[in-house]
């Protein structure tokens, strides 16, 4: 008795727990047309199994009820075999289920992969769609805008109520792009680029307060689940003038004021500099891009893609990164730093910002 409470307490949290979670981390959201037309075939597809459980279970009910064996009833029940009406019917059937399912899924398939229209040119010979190439690394994800210059990691900006073009790979090993609340998850190979695009409806997008999450829906290693990204979904405005600021910022050419900023960009242009960039028309090969562009750094949500941007989380991570994300690769690539290194290099991470 008492493991059957134990199970039935289990099943009841699993049916409480799994509507637990954030509103736009959910592909039963949908916020844009990708996930919009897939959310309509999970229905429709959903909605023929639903009709096909119904009708077996009142033909069962039926069957039970009114042809159930009187007692002492030791006839032979009517045989059906060789009912070529009831094999048409029933082979029938399933072929036009099938037939309703395949018909939209395949075109919608073929749809999504479309993306001839990515490098397509206006009258002037500029790019009129936004190209965005993703690299997945252990355990971070670089953002490339190749028609304008731009590299930054961690948080992806992108235009609303158009359609986004990205080109996937990874650096290492095999990962996978999703944000649940845009569109179904794609690979990210190392051998080849995989395409989509995706779109984020504006209405959507302000009801979500600009802000969408992505995950790495491949397992990857050890910090896979803490592999995550920030979407920050703008209108067409707000994204030019975003990308103006990207453009026109180069850290590297910023004096600094504050002593201990200034200590700070000592220490990371000593240890640091190799790996991660600060200016992002980063021009350097994929290969030696080590780490996630830092030019925007003080603008970011977040610390390793899931804390908290503040100075509490940043000294924790130059500290210990390994007990932050398990089996990262900035661990141990540095030598130890002091408390008082670690202020410094806090208060210059602090001054890497493009806003105003």
């Amino acid at each position: 008795m008492k493991k059957w409470r134990i199970a039935s307490l289990i099943a009841m949290f699993t049916l409480i727990l799994s509507g637990c979670g954030l509103p736009h981390l959910s592909a039963l959201n949908p916020a844009g047309e990708v996930a919009k037309k897939q959310y309509d075939l999970m229905v429709l597809s959903t909605s023929i199994m639903v009709l096909v459980i119904i009708v077996v279970v009142i033909l069962f009910v039926l069957a039970i009820l009114k042809f159930r064996r009187k007692k002492g009833d030791n006839s032979i029940p009517k045989q059906i075999e060789g009912n070529h009406k009831l094999e048409i019917l029933w082979t029938v059937i399933p072929i036009v289920l099938l037939i309703i399912l395949a018909v939209p899924t395949v075109y919608y398939t073929f749809y999504f992969a479309d993306v001839s229209a990515k490098d397509g040119k206006d009258e002037n010979g500029n790019p009129n769609a936004v190209q965005i190439n993703v690299r997945a690394s252990l355990y971070w994800w670089e953002f490339e805008y190749p028609n304008d210059g731009v590299v930054t990691g961690q948080e992806l900006v992108v235009p609303t109520d158009e359609k986004v073009y990205f080109n996937l790979k990874a650096s290492d090993v095999k990962h996978s792009f999703w944000v649940p609340s845009a569109g179904g998850k794609l690979d990210t190979n190392t051998d080849n680029v995989n395409e989509f695009w995706l779109e984020f409806d504006d209405e959507k997008s302000e009801e979500a307060e600009r802000v969408f999450y992505g995950k790495c829906a491949e397992l990857c290693g050890p910090s896979h689940a803490l592999m995550d990204f920030k979407v920050k979904a703008l209108p067409r405005d707000e994204y030019d003038a975003w990308i103006a600021e990207m453009k026109e910022t180069k850290q590297s050419e910023v004096e600094l004021t504050d002593a201990t900023a200034q200590e700070g960009q000592e220490i990371f242009n000593k240890s640091c500099i190799g790996c991660h960039a600060i200016d992002t028309n980063d021009q350097r090969p994929e290969q030696a891009r080590l780490a996630p562009n830092l030019a925007n750094f003080a603008d970011r949500e977040l610390v390793a893609g899931y804390l908290e941007n503040n100075e509490e989380n940043v000294k924790k991570w130059l500290e210990d990164p390994e007990s932050v994300k398990e089996g990262n690769k900035m661990t141990d690539t540095y030598g130890e730093l002091t408390e008082e290194q670690i202020d410094a290099l806090t208060k210059y991470l602090d001054t890497l910002s493009i806003e105003d």
